[in-house]
């Protein structure tokens, strides 16, 4: 194990962010392969040096691979593509991230609610009228 995510527990919160992370990249570069590190980390919110560990470790998984592209606005003539297994890897990280954000929504929904009875009890001295 070379990299320090690789020791991460799975379900810890540090793991499902760096997934987050992955997923966000991989998606973005399956729609805009030519960007560059700084456009990438721009659009992420991420620094381009967090950017740079995450390409790399993406590229040791064989989910993403760098390829020499003449055509490509990036100056320096390549792009960053997902391979096959990284195409299969974020169909899964998807659907993951998906239920994620999906738990979330119900947990806000309900604390939502909780807040709203909270502040619409009738003869609350809080929420008398002047």
């Amino acid at each position: 194990m070379t990299r320090k995510e690789s020791t991460l527990p799975p379900g810890s919160r540090q793991a499902k962010l760096q997934e987050d992370t992955y997923f966000r990249v991989m998606r973005i570069l399956q729609e805009n392969p030519d960007l560059t590190q700084r456009e990438l980390a721009e659009k992420l919110g991420i620094s381009v040096g967090g950017l740079n560990y995450c390409l790399k470790s993406l590229i040791e998984k064989g989910l993403v691979k760098m390829k020499n592209f003449a055509n490509s606005k990036n100056k320096f003539g390549y792009v960053y593509v997902l391979t096959p297994s990284g195409m299969a890897e974020k169909a899964t990280i998807t659907h993951r991230f998906l239920q994620r954000k999906m738990d979330e929504y119900e947990a806000l929904k309900a604390e939502i609610e909780a807040l709203r009875s909270e502040v619409e009890k009738p003869g609350d001295e809080g929420t008398q009228k002047a």
